[in-house]
Formats: C-alpha cells, sequence, structure tokens
C-alpha cells in the first residue's frame, strides 16, 4: 500500500474540501457564462468592440469622440459592443443607442469605476474576465480602442496576440488619438522590434484614426475586397478561440 504524502501548501481538513468542492462547482457558473454569451452573441449583426478608459466624464472630449464613433458605426449597420460600464463604455453604448443597430453591453462585477450605463439594447452579465474577453473577440468584425487604462490595455494586446498567433481571424484594430498612443507605438519600435521580439509585419496589425470618420474608413478599407462575416475557414478558427 503507498502512502499518500499531503503537500505541506495544501491545508489539511474540511476546509479544504470544502474549498476544492466550490472550485469544482464553479465550473458550471462559467459554463453557463459561456453558454448565454455565445447564444446571445451569435445571433446579432456584424460587430465592433469599442474599448476605452471608464474615467472619462460626458463632458470630456474622448467621451464625445467615441460617442461619435460608435453613432457613425451604428448608423452603417454594425453593432457596438462596450464593456456596459462609464465613461468610453457608455460613450459607445450611447453612440449605438441613437443610430440604427444595436447596442450592446458585456457588463462585469467590479468592486470600483462599472455601474451598467442605461444606454444597452442587450446586456450580458459576467462574473469572469476570460469569458467576457472572449465575447469581446470572438464576434468582433473590428476592434476599435480608444484612449484608456490598464484594462484597455489588456484588452488591445489580447487581440493584437491572438490575431499575431493566427489563433482568431484578422479584423481592422483602430487605435483612437495619434498622440496618445504615440509614445506605445514608439517603444512597440524601438524597443521591442529592435530586439526581435516583435517582427516588423506585427506593426501593420493596427491602424492609427483621429476623428470618426477615419476610424469608419479604416473599417470599410479594410472590407473592401472581402465580406464582413468569416469565411469558412476562419469560422473553424474561431470554433477553438
Amino acid at each position: 500500500m503507498t502512502n499518500r504524502i499531503r503537500s505541506p501548501f495544501t491545508p489539511a481538513g474540511t476546509d479544504s474540501d470544502l474549498q476544492l468542492s466550490r472550485e469544482s462547482w464553479r465550473i458550471f457558473q462559467i459554463m453557463a457564462e459561456f453558454v448565454e454569451g455565445f447564444e446571445t452573441m451569435a445571433r446579432i449583426p456584424p460587430a465592433v468592440s469599442i474599448f476605452g478608459s471608464a474615467r472619462f466624464a460626458p463632458d470630456h472630449r474622448w467621451y464625445q469622440l467615441t460617442e461619435e464613433i460608435a453613432r457613425l458605426v451604428s448608423d452603417a449597420g454594425f453593432s457596438v459592443v462596450s464593456g456596459g460600464g462609464p465613461g468610453i463604455m457608455e460613450a459607445a453604448n450611447k453612440g449605438a443607442y441613437a443610430g440604427r443597430s444595436p447596442s450592446i453591453g458585456l457588463n462585469i462585477e467590479l468592486p470600483h469605476e462599472q455601474k451598467g450605463n442605461p444606454y444597452q439594447d442587450i446586456a450580458l452579465h459576467f462574473r469572469h474576465f476570460f469569458a467576457r474577453k472572449v465575447m469581446f473577440v470572438k464576434y468582433a468584425a473590428a476592434y476599435v480602442v480608444l484612449p484608456g487604462g490598464f484594462g484597455t490595455l489588456d484588452e488591445l494586446a489580447e487581440i493584437l496576440t491572438l490575431v499575431q498567433t493566427g489563433k482568431t481571424r484578422r479584423i481592422p484594430i483602430v487605435l483612437v488619438s495619434s498622440s496618445f498612443w504615440q509614445g506605445l507605438i514608439e517603444w512597440l519600435r524601438e524597443s521591442m522590434l529592435a530586439e526581435g521580439a516583435i517582427s516588423a509585419e506585427d506593426l501593420d496589425l493596427f491602424v492609427i484614426a483621429d476623428s470618426a470618420q477615419e476610424v469608419l474608413d479604416a473599417i470599410f478599407a479594410h472590407y473592401e475586397k472581402r465580406a464582413v462575416a468569416p469565411s469558412d475557414e476562419e469560422r473553424e478558427i474561431l470554433l477553438d478561440l
């Protein structure tokens, strides 16, 4: 009979068993979030995901620019997807809500900053960031990234990584406000590219825009010679996302 040695990092007793049980049952909660997200998002028209800081008030220039971008995108036939919260997220939902296409919020429970805005035709609610991030990417025909903080950088890095590695299809990635993003772009070129951490073509994965019309033009330029909907090959890739 083999003696099992308990890891010193694993506490013994009922509390650890209860914790393990809670972790196991959480799988079903995660599954429920994915199922609801897939069933809802798969039914919407082609979507543009818009990101940016939750901290910008309605009188901020980037809030107002986001609202203008979302209205143009919505009137052009794209649903608009945001994080459902305040700041840039609210501006995106507000602009789309006034437009022709659905305004969608992927809300998440956070201790600070996140409170659902009232401009959502469709509102989904998540407890897990990773499930929410899949919904942003899987059904997006374009990514529009406004100035923001760590969360915005996280979403930007996510889509760049997935496109670079071929784990999702190539879509327009538009960074809005050249003055805000210029320092990051210079760092990518002078540090990451110079050290060989990325390839020169990786810098072509995104474009810069400074106006709402430039954002819309960049999206339409990408789809000028191809359909907005994923090809059969791209659908297979997205199944594994």
